[in-house]
């Protein structure tokens, strides 16, 4: 039985605590100039980036229950506080969406003069902060659907930012008032996207969904490869985290080999961890006589 286990590098608590105090800043900044400026786009920002920092201290307190160690109460430990904290920001996210298409269907039908020029010059420092943000989450975004949650609050609000500064220069040049909801919308239904694939992922998960890079048939397959295997049945796949992969079934071979189940155990073991990255896996061997038995007991 295999009990290697592969996990994120996890971001540095530094860096989580940049981008926090990064987020909280911006919030303030936007706050003000949406109230002075009369902006919803602006506003809306400042909640996305508000809901961007709290993201980023969930991460951070998932990434810690992560690594406690396991128990005889929590035998698989709380890998899955990370999963938990990427629905909580994903599903976060999609509240909040819904509640800008709200703010923007009211802003459309009662347009009120806006401030072109804070519009515009807030969120260039907005930009600028969650630039920096995104590429000190980036790296770990790749190996944790948990960080991957904060590093999309971060990403869409850069590109929010630079919709409102156009969205700003066009209300000073050209008094177009309409495009701020509009702007609101865009932004909204960005957001709406890339939380729901990010909920779905993890929903998969906890629903104990075989993961969708690998294919139970190809599994099956390659094991009645091996020269010793009639049949593998009972099959289960399924990810207790991102990166824990866990794999189990029965193995008929004939009543001669049985005997030598642990090395043929072996074999499959490293096959399932080289050709499909099952870090986990626990076979249990039959003899032929004894499945056909069984069969004709069904």
């Amino acid at each position: 039985m295999s009990h290697e286990h592969s996990h994120p590098v996890p971001e540095s608590g530094k860096r989580l605590a940049i981008v926090v105090a990064l987020n909280f800043t911006i919030t303030i900044a936007e706050v003000i100039g949406g109230l002075m400026s009369g902006s919803l786009s602006l506003l809306s920002d400042a909640l996305h980036n508000f809901s961007d920092g709290i993201a980023v201290i969930i991460a951070w307190i998932a990434i810690k229950l992560r690594h406690v160690p396991r128990s005889d109460r929590y035998t698989f430990g709380l890998q899955r506080a990370e999963l938990l904290a990427a629905v909580i920001n994903a599903g976060a996210l999609v509240a909040i969406s819904i509640y800008l298409f709200f703010e923007a269907w009211k802003h459309y039908m009662h347009p009120e003069p806006i401030a072109g020029n804070i519009m515009t010059i807030i969120p260039s420092i907005g930009l600028v902060a969650n630039i920096i943000g995104a590429w000190l989450l980036h790296r770990g975004s790749k190996k944790s659907m948990n960080l991957r949650a904060a590093y999309v609050h971060l990403f869409s609000d850069a590109i929010s930012s630079v919709g409102v500064i156009l969205g700003g220069l066009a209300i000073m040049y050209y008094s177009v008032y309409w495009i701020d909801p509009l702007l609101t919308v865009l932004i909204g239904i960005y957001v709406l996207k890339e939380s729901m694939q990010i909920l779905w992922h993890t929903l998969n998960i906890f629903l104990l969904a075989a993961p969708s890079e690998l294919n139970v048939e190809e599994i099956r397959q390659a094991i009645c490869e091996h020269e010793s295997i009639n049949d593998v049945h009972h099959v289960h796949l399924w990810t207790v985290s991102e990166s824990d992969i866990h794999f189990e079934g029965h193995i008929t071979v004939s009543d001669q080999l049985l005997s030598k189940s642990s090395k043929i155990r072996e074999q499959l073991e490293i096959l399932l961890h080289e050709k499909f990255d099952i870090n986990h896996t626990t076979l249990q061997f039959e003899t032929l006589s004894d499945y056909c038995a069984t069969r004709e007991m069904a």
